[in-house]
């Protein structure tokens, strides 16, 4: 009878072996790694030998669409990237990935196949690490005029969310106070001429060493007019120069006015403009051998499409004359002749001599007289 029961006893605990439903008794948590790196993936499944066990990749954001990277012990993905491990022990499948890219970030799902319509299943989330990338939408440059608003915008990609900065070229004090903005947008209300210039979008994660986006802002301002000696004198036959800074945005259209009318180059005047920057332009007009009814006051007047400026320049009468520009001029009392300092240097050594041979015997003489002699 003993042996009747035992026997029993074994066929019961065969069948409900045999009927026990597979369970998953572990699956990896979330798996942060850099891109590059190694990952393994593990699900233990108790009960499922009989079974098919798969690991399948899902991307959730396409509409859960999946990919079955293996079944059991066996690798379906042709990827030399991907191995698979059994341990028969722990009954343990271990997913490894090596040289992570980016696109190998999502979920993992270990499933078990029971029935047709019934299935056990557990994922784990795989993130990948990556360096800031700033979007193609965000602000390149601009070209505003002085008083608009403006909205710089800088956006990046990247795991974790890259955070956003923005600094100005040199440090310089940003339109919205400080040297450093935070955040994704930079909004100016009222934006002036002095707020041209460079602007940085940095983008930064911790991982690599960040992105950065240089955006130029063009301001467009009326002109800005200035004489650096608004009054000059020279002496009558003598040049001089005439200069003024402007400062606009577009390059202006720069003239030179006397008495309401508009100076050009000829025997009585040079003009000549050199601009130094695309904001920055300096303007010179020379007055050639000066004469009574060119003494006055000179006007510089700038002109762009948003505005029109001038300053004035008095030109005024001396008795002697400045240098520069009338450096190695000589002129004699109020002629008009001229000479430079070189021959006239010569004139008076040649001179020198013939005197000194005069006085020796004073019999000598000249077409020039320079000197009398006394008994």
């Amino acid at each position: 009878m003993m042996r009747i029961i035992l026997i029993l006893t074994i066929a019961i605990i065969q069948i409900a072996t045999c009927q026990r439903t597979p369970t998953i008794s572990y699956i990896s948590q979330i798996q942060i790694k850099d891109i590059g790196g190694t990952v393994e993936l593990l699900c233990s499944v108790q009960y499922g030998q009989e079974y098919p066990v798969l690991w399948i990749k899902v991307n959730k954001e396409s509409g859960y669409d999946q990919l079955p990277l293996s079944t059991n012990s066996a690798l379906i993905v042709k990827d030399s990237r991907f191995a698979l491990r059994y341990d028969q022990a722990s009954s343990t499948y271990t997913l490894q990935i090596k040289d992570i890219q980016e696109t190998d970030a999502g979920f993992y799902v270990c499933q078990v196949l029971i029935a047709l319509n019934n299935r056990i299943s557990a994922e784990v989330e795989l993130q990948v690490r990556r360096p800031p990338i700033i979007s193609d939408n965000s602000t390149r440059s601009l070209v505003v005029s002085e008083g608009q608003s403006v909205q710089l915008e800088c956006h990046a990609g990247g795991f974790p969310q890259p955070r956003i900065s923005w600094r100005r070229e040199n440090n310089a004090i940003l339109p919205t106070g400080g040297s450093i903005y935070r955040g994704n947008i930079l909004k100016i209300p009222t934006i002036r001429k002095e707020d041209r210039g460079t602007y940085y979008c940095i983008a930064e994660n911790g991982v690599g060493r960040g992105a950065r986006r240089n955006i130029n802002v063009e301001v467009e301002f009326a002109p800005v007019i200035t004489a650096p000696r608004p009054r000059l004198g020279q002496a009558l036959q003598y040049d001089m120069d005439l200069e003024c800074h402007v400062e606009a945005y577009p390059p202006p259209a720069i003239v030179w006015l006397k008495d309401s009318t508009v100076l050009v180059n000829n025997q009585h005047h040079s003009i000549s403009h050199f601009a130094t920057a695309d904001e920055y332009s300096d303007t010179t007009i020379r007055i050639i051998t000066i004469e009574k009814k060119q003494y006055g006051e000179y006007i510089c007047r700038a002109s762009n499409k948003l505005g029109t400026a001038e300053t004035k320049v008095e030109l005024f009468e001396t008795f002697t004359p400045v240098c520069p520009p009338a450096c190695g001029q000589v002129h004699y009392g109020t002629g008009v002749t001229s000479i430079s300092s070189g021959p006239l240097i010569i004139l008076i050594l040649v001179i020198t001599i013939l005197m000194r041979t005069s006085v020796g015997n004073c019999k000598s003489v000249f077409i020039i007289k320079v000197a009398t002699c006394s008994s």
